[in-house]
């Protein structure tokens, strides 16, 4: 028997975002808050996902509930609970919306069994939280099926799809084709670019809302540079002696500590602070095509001094990927083939998730360290990790696919890859990158103002509110 369970999150000062985008846009925000609390008259806006750690939703999520909070408007997280077949199942459509087949397992009438059983041992614990006047917002396939559950109590519900296909295929009608019972009962969707709007929400009520970031989280949060070293080398990414535990503050603004260490597969010494690193942060998944990014790089390791860092979560803490340690397994063994003149400068870490915050930390020195960050994705629903990376101001690499391309503009504040597939075009825009620092510096610098102008969390809550308001709420 499963049953979801609801994730403390501690309310944000909203005030605090004054030192970023101005006292007169918290204004307003804060005005926007008051009308929708008015509106919403006690109800509460429920989200609800399949994990609270890893993954782009559970990144925001802590971010625009607090604030919400904080602004007056009741908000909680309900996280759903699954079977490994489910998850399994759950990974196989979330290859099938980006148009890939994933494991190749069918969409069939076993499959459904598993997912309806899942939905309604969940759906009983939901609605023994969710009130019948509150708003629900699902996200992602793992929740669609507790749309008709919700629907049968009069509840009105959201459904929020983070990912997409530019294209569609025979795998995308496949996805789209299995969830279409179970949205037919929601009372609206969103989604984050206009190409993965799918022909079954033709008619209903559909909002644009890319996903956003919060800079004062422990993952954005400023870093000096003898903090970004004393983290990394204390957790073994980089040469040097560690000095103990590195002191942060939490998100609840108490003093944490980055304890742990990372597990690193490497076979030469560990790259010293001063070494040019290209750096890919991403789950261990095959959409990311983490083996794509070191035959790549192989190519031009005798052309330049700069070494690789894959980065991920250690693959037992996200529990809605399955897929992962199979993808890390399969990228070690790719590793272990080079030469051991480029196997020597390639690391493969895999970051502790123990504690949240601690690896938000570790994950925002190690991006404000590298000398360019990677994002050789295959497919893309958004790429938080690209707005991350152009937050801190880092020059970046990354595919034109899905909706990286709408946060760079080639040439302007990052590198489009327009074909990632092509590993000779990522070697040789990698090595320009890396041997013009003065350059790519500059595609950083502007890039931190793209992501300040179109992706922090004011802009993404008050899309939400545009949305509650339309469904008449």
């Amino acid at each position: 028997m499963v049953e979801p369970h609801e994730v403390a999150v501690p309310d944000r000062s909203f005030s605090l975002l004054e030192g970023v985008i101005g006292a007169e846009a918290v204004a307003a925000a804060r005005d926007r808050a008051a009308a929708l609390r008015d509106r919403l008259d006690g109800r509460v806006v429920w989200n609800i996902n399949s994990t609270a750690t890893g993954g782009g939703v559970a990144e925001m999520l802590p971010s625009l509930i607090g604030y919400a909070r904080d602004l007056g408007v009741r908000t909680s997280w309900l996280v759903i609970e699954g079977v490994a077949p489910f998850f399994t199942l759950t990974k196989r459509l979330h290859h099938a919306l980006h148009g890939a087949s994933g494991d190749g397992t069918p969409l069939g009438e076993a499959e459904r069994a598993v997912y309806e059983q899942v939905a309604e041992q969940n759906a009983a614990g939901v609605l023994e939280a969710v009130g019948p006047r509150d708003i629900v917002i699902l996200h992602d396939p793992q929740t669609a099926g507790l749309a008709p559950h919700l629907a049968r109590a009069g509840i009105p519900s959201i459904w929020r799809c983070h990912i997409g296909s530019d294209a569609s295929n025979e795998e995308t009608g496949h996805g789209w084709s299995f969830l279409t019972p179970y949205l037919e009962h929601v009372d609206a969707f969103v989604f984050t670019r206009q190409a993965y709007v799918p022909p079954l929400a033709t008619g209903r009520e559909v909002m644009l809302i890319p996903p956003s970031l919060d800079p004062l989280t422990a993952k954005n949060e400023d870093l000096d540079a003898e903090t970004v070293r004393a983290v990394l080398a204390h957790t073994g990414m980089i040469a040097g002696e560690s000095r103990g535990a590195v002191g942060f503050t939490g998100q609840d603004g108490a003093p944490r500590r980055v304890e742990r260490r990372a597990e690193v597969v490497r076979s030469g010494p560990p790259p010293a602070a001063t070494v040019p690193l290209a750096v890919q942060v991403s789950r261990w998944d095959p959409l990311k095509d983490p083996i794509g990014v070191m035959q790549g790089f192989a190519t031009i390791a005798e052309e330049t001094d700069a070494q690789l860092m894959l980065a991920g979560p250690n693959t037992s803490g996200v529990a809605d990927d399955p897929e992962a340690a199979h993808v890390l397994e399969e990228t070690i063994a790719v590793w272990r083939g080079l030469p051991e003149a480029v196997r020597d400068r390639i690391h493969l870490v895999s970051l502790p998730t123990d504690d949240v915050e601690e690896n938000a930390v570790m994950v925002n020195a190690l991006q404000r360290h590298a000398a360019v960050i990677v994002q050789k994705s295959l497919q893309e629903g958004f790429g938080l990790t690209v707005t991350e990376a152009m937050w801190k101001g880092r020059p970046l690499l990354a595919s034109a696919v899905g909706g990286i391309q709408d946060q760079i503009e080639d040439g302007h504040d990052g590198a489009l890859l327009a074909d990632p597939s092509d590993l000779a075009t990522y070697g040789a825009r990698l090595r320009e990158l890396l041997a013009k620092p003065e350059q790519a510096e500059a595609l950083g610098r502007r890039a931190r103002e793209t992501v300040r102008e179109r992706y922090l969390s004011v802009r993404h809550l008050a899309q939400y509110a545009d949305l509650i308001e339309r469904l008449g709420a």
